[in-house]
């Protein structure tokens, strides 16, 4: 009983992983992979949250131990390293915030039957939105807001998908045949899915920074064991919401010969749909609520992260000017973000099928560098010896490293050849 009030009263990095995790790679790719290819698509989700997990567990294990973000161990590693985060960190600004926040605004339409409104406009409502929720509630009202969010999402996933097991599958098309995952179509969407499965690599930071955030807000510092627990619980809760998913997807669209569309509105539609077909039209609400509320906590989650993750990069590159902290910072590089992610969305119109390929391409070659700069950190003399990764995670560290190069190089053997 008291290990459970533990769990619970440190829930918050892990809960904000979580939440920021379930978006994008789950609702959109993990749904695309059990629907294009089937339960075998399995397989790259279960290996892509084992390998990656090493990468985000040390971010909980670095800050824990030496009160410092992950980012500020690039810096002490050499400031290369920290270079090189930044460039990431820029093109990040460009991609990943536009992705999701399309994706949202195309659930937003398909609920509420808004058709007449263009989906740049209500992104720019959301962009205004989220942005004051940030700067007004900052990390308390987030971490809060979404213990019952990412809940209740749990449940209802779990349910969801008992129920479209318990129906069946869909009768599969009299000519259809099933597609190859090893040809160059395939690969691509592998590496799609994986460069976002559960998230991109260089979110390790963003954990790190929300670790040091509640310790602020609470005053006290949990223990090494209670932080990875925390951080566990939320971990592994995003490698089963991503197999729902994927079972949802399988059940109710695989062999039908349904593509799903790379338009946000007509995306958000067919996932609405697949559901309540499956299910009967009185879920229809519920499945359409569920469904914004997953994209809507990612998108706060994911714009609270990256304006943090660029306010902590700037400090440590232009040490004279103190920025980390200071609320008017936190406030403009909120709404800088939204501007800038909001001339991104109009540009690519409802187009998501660009912004995620491009953001989830560049998450997927930068993995095993940032994989390597974390474990940089987490062997560091910093880390006493006690505390520093066992054995068997510094050898999964490695394979997952050899593991996403190796697609890496394969993805550029396509391009060229």
């Amino acid at each position: 009983m008291s290990s459970l009030k533990s769990l619970l009263k440190n829930l918050g990095p892990g809960l904000l992983f979580a939440g920021m995790a379930i978006g994008t790679s789950h609702l959109v790719l993990s749904t695309k992979a059990g629907a294009q290819y089937g339960w075998i698509m399995v397989v790259p989700i279960i290996l892509a949250n084992l390998f990656k997990y090493p990468f985000f567990e040390f971010g909980v294990r670095y800050t824990n131990i030496t009160e410092k973000t992950l980012i500020e161990g690039y810096l002490d590693r050499g400031k290369a390293y920290l270079w090189f985060y930044a460039l990431i960190t820029l093109i990040s600004t460009f991609t990943i915030l536009a992705a999701l926040y399309t994706v949202t605004a195309g659930l937003f339409i398909n609920l509420f039957k808004v058709t007449d409104i263009a989906i740049a406009h209500v992104a720019l409502g959301l962009f205004v939105f989220i942005s004051l929720v940030l700067i007004i509630g900052r990390y308390k009202f987030m971490e809060v807001s979404l213990k019952y969010l990412v809940s209740i999402l749990f449940l209802a996933l779990l349910i969801t998908t008992v129920m479209v097991l318990v129906k069946g599958n869909v009768a599969a098309a009299a000519d259809f045949t099933p597609p190859s995952v090893f040809n160059d179509a395939g690969i691509l969407f592998l590496i799609s899915l994986m460069g976002w499965m559960p998230t991109t690599v260089e979110a390790s930071s963003w954990v790190s920074l929300w670790s040091i955030e509640k310790w602020k807000s609470e005053k006290q510092k949990p223990s090494l064991r209670e932080s990875l627990t925390e951080f566990n619980t939320g971990y592994i809760m995003t490698a089963l919401l991503a197999v729902f998913f994927l079972v949802i997807g399988w059940a109710t669209l695989y062999g039908t010969q349904t593509e799903l569309s790379g338009n946000a509105v007509t995306f958000a539609d067919q996932v609405v749909q697949l559901f309540t077909t499956h299910i009967g039209p009185w879920a229809y609400i519920f499945i359409a609520v569920s469904a914004f509320a997953t994209m809507f906590s990612t998108c706060m989650t994911a714009h609270d992260a990256v304006a943090r993750v660029s306010l902590d990069t700037l400090d440590l590159l232009l040490p004279k000017v103190r920025i980390t902290g200071n609320k008017a910072y936190f406030a403009l590089a909120i709404v800088l973000l939204a501007l800038i992610n909001y001339t991104v969305v109009s540009v690519f119109s409802a187009n998501m099928g660009q912004l995620v390929a491009l953001a989830t391409f560049v998450s997927f070659v930068v993995a095993p560098i940032v994989g390597y700069m974390n474990l940089k950190n987490v062997m560091s003399e910093e880390i006493p010896l006690q505390h520093r990764p066992h054995i068997w995670l510094q050898y999964l560290t490695y394979a997952g490293i050899v593991f996403l190069t190796c697609f890496s190089l394969y993805y550029f053997w396509i391009m060229v050849f």
